[in-house]
């Protein structure tokens, strides 16, 4: 999983019963940018977790603001800000990302050579190393500090003591019901873009269901595990969509085309057949009973 459920269910940022709504809400917007802010601010840290620990908060952080959007002044902008950024260190992750896939189909049953595997992880490292080296210079981790600096204190200034639980039962409500209209009507059919566009609805989901776990802990350590592995079948997909894009003609992988692609292909098919399945039950739910759920639950403490 990509960060640990135990931290998130544990989290004094949380929201609990009997305790006021709208310091919770600020209280875990900060605790999100200062993980961001140590992620790209500390030199001891590798390149590449350097950039997988920001690009993580900023999902985190997105997922808040897109709650929290009616209620913020300038979310829009704060989220689109924050989405800017992750972009910008995108490029970055590629060649992780297609060692990913590599290492999934390895351990699928490629049948490839090792001499052959090894040559095809020799590219991606090299991919890797030069993509990280360039995106994230020091000229960037100035720019993103002061950006993370920025967006701290106008949180510091957001007008929330007001905010009361049914508003953010409501919220949840909109992002649960926003993922479930994203699930495909013949997953066999949906494309990359699909599929990419209801993982990002299923984290912005999850992270958002951060807030409430403690309500029933039980209960919301089953929903976010179920969510993580919705994400991380929809990521491998995206990895092995990346590993198809650099074995294109004129691609650093295109000797390996012919070998690579019909594997790719099939390993998204069970990929997405598996998300299918977990799906299927984390949204059977109809958004009018998870909302009354929800609101039950903080009542009930």
């Amino acid at each position: 999983m990509h960060a640990s459920l135990e931290a998130d269910m544990g989290d004094q940022s949380a929201l609990r019963p009997k305790t006021a709504v709208g310091p919770a809400l600020r209280a875990s917007a900060a605790a999100i940018l200062a993980d961001a802010r140590a992620a790209v601010s500390d030199s001891e840290r590798s390149s590449a977790d350097a950039v997988h620990a920001f690009r993580r908060a900023m999902k985190q952080w997105r997922a808040l603001i897109r709650l929290l959007e009616p209620l913020v002044d300038d979310a829009a902008r704060l989220r689109r800000e924050a989405r800017d950024h992750a972009r910008a260190l995108a490029s970055a992750r590629d060649g992780q990302s297609a060692l990913n896939a590599l290492d999934d189909l390895v351990q699928d049953g490629l049948t490839l050579s090792p001499r052959t595997v090894a040559s095809i992880r020799g590219r991606l490292e090299a991919l890797r190393e030069s993509g990280e080296h360039a995106v994230l210079t020091a000229a960037v981790r100035e720019r993103i500090i002061g950006w993370l600096d920025a967006a701290a204190a106008a949180v510091d200034g957001w007008q929330l003591d007001a905010v009361r639980f049914d508003a953010i039962a409501a919220r949840l409500t909109v992002g649960y019901r926003s993922a479930r209209r994203h699930i495909p009507d013949d997953w066999s059919q949906a494309s990359g873009t699909d599929l990419h566009e209801l993982r990002r609805r299923v984290v912005d989901h999850r992270y958002q269901m951060d807030l409430v776990a403690p309500l029933w802990p039980r209960f919301g350590r089953m929903w976010m595990e179920e969510a993580e592995r919705v994400r991380d079948r929809l990521g491998r997909f995206q990895d092995l969509e990346v590993l198809e894009r650099l074995a294109e003609p004129h691609q650093p992988l295109a000797p390996w085309r012919s070998r690579l692609t019909p594997s790719c292909s099939e390993r998204k098919a069970k990929l997405a057949h598996r998300a299918c399945r977990i799906v299927s039950r984390l949204f059977a739910e109809r958004p009018k009973a998870f909302g009354r759920r929800l609101e039950a639950l903080w009542e009930n403490g």
